[in-house]
């Protein structure tokens, strides 16, 4: 039997599942994203899910609020039995929810209920987890709080960004949501109900989490450049002899032992193609950076242009 299903979803996280769903069996009656950024400021965004959908010559639609009224009539004329969400970015209504009669799920990346909410992928870097995953469950007006269908875990790499865990963690999905739909078309899914006291909250992040914390550990502080990565990027200040501190974006780093006594963010060594400089415990050698107005460059470039010496400090400041 072939399922009607609609899909909510905007970023390049849902692409994937987005395609699943239209190379599988089941019939995909049309697609809700996000409004079309435009005015003075925004750059003009691409939506790929947009762009295919259109090329297959589907219902394309992009309510400001999708929970609205009116938004419910034009969902209720499409007649589908699932909605699946995959990074929507809007809050939906119980009503909305309940239009279906299979309900709807979300394509979650974590291993809920652990890291609900907008960055459960950055958090999850960010922290030090030594794996995550994909979760499929049944949409609640509470967030990230339904029952869970399936959950599918993959380790993180030690090197692995937020990016490249993301881009992976998006194919990760595909299979596993389609054999949610399946069993959800059969009738043979089994909602189990998440232990709500072991939740924890990703919050959405801001520009102000890159700034990096020399007190940290050199383990936790290479973790933070890699969850930073691609936005909103890990960044310091630079406090140089002559003119005002520099702000550098810190794009690649390794952990490197120092039971030196000296201060968090001092400079231990700048040699060519190194630069390490002091944690909370052990070092961080840096290996690419960005000095703010010029383009990524390895460590040995961008010591060429700039006098960094052993003892000045990289800073919090504002």
């Amino acid at each position: 039997m072939s399922l009607r299903v609609a899909m909510l979803g905007t970023g390049a996280f849902a692409l994937p599942t987005f395609q699943g769903l239209l190379d599988s069996g089941h019939s995909v009656v049309g697609l809700v994203t996000q409004p079309d950024k435009t005015g003075a400021g925004h750059h003009q965004h691409r939506n790929p899910l947009k762009e295919l959908a259109l090329e297959r010559g589907m219902p394309v639609f992009q309510p400001e609020k999708a929970s609205a009224a009116e938004s419910l009539e034009v969902l209720a004329s499409w007649q589908a039995d699932l909605y699946v969400v995959a990074a929507y970015g809007q809050i939906l209504s119980t009503k909305l929810l309940n239009t279906p009669k299979l309900g709807a799920i979300n394509v979650h990346a974590s291993i809920l209920p652990k890291y609900r909410g907008a960055s459960p992928i950055q958090h999850a870097v960010w922290h030090g987890e030594a794996e995550t995953g994909i979760t499929i469950f049944q949409i609640v007006r509470e967030l990230d709080a339904g029952a869970v269908l399936t959950i599918e875990r993959t380790p993180i790499c030690p090197e692995e960004t937020s990016g490249e865990l993301e881009e992976r963690l998006a194919h990760l999905a595909v299979p596993v949501l389609l054999r949610v739909v399946e069993q959800l078309d059969a009738g043979t899914a089994i909602p189990q109900e998440q232990d709500h006291s072991q939740s924890t909250y990703a919050r959405r992040l801001s520009k102000a989490d890159g700034q990096i914390d020399w007190r940290r550990t050199a383990d936790q502080i290479a973790g933070h450049v890699r969850a930073m990565q691609p936005w909103p990027k890990a960044f310091s200040f630079w406090e140089r002899l002559q003119g005002a501190p520099l702000r550098v974006i810190v794009s690649r780093v390794s952990v490197t032992a120092d039971n030196s006594e000296a201060a968090p963010g001092a400079v231990l060594a700048s040699l060519p193609g190194q630069l390490v400089v002091k944690a909370g415990q052990d070092a961080v050698c840096i290996e690419q950076l960005q000095p703010e107005g010029k383009r990524v460059m390895p460590t040995a470039e961008f010591l060429k242009g700039h006098s960094v010496k052993v003892g000045q400090s990289f800073a919090d400041l504002p």
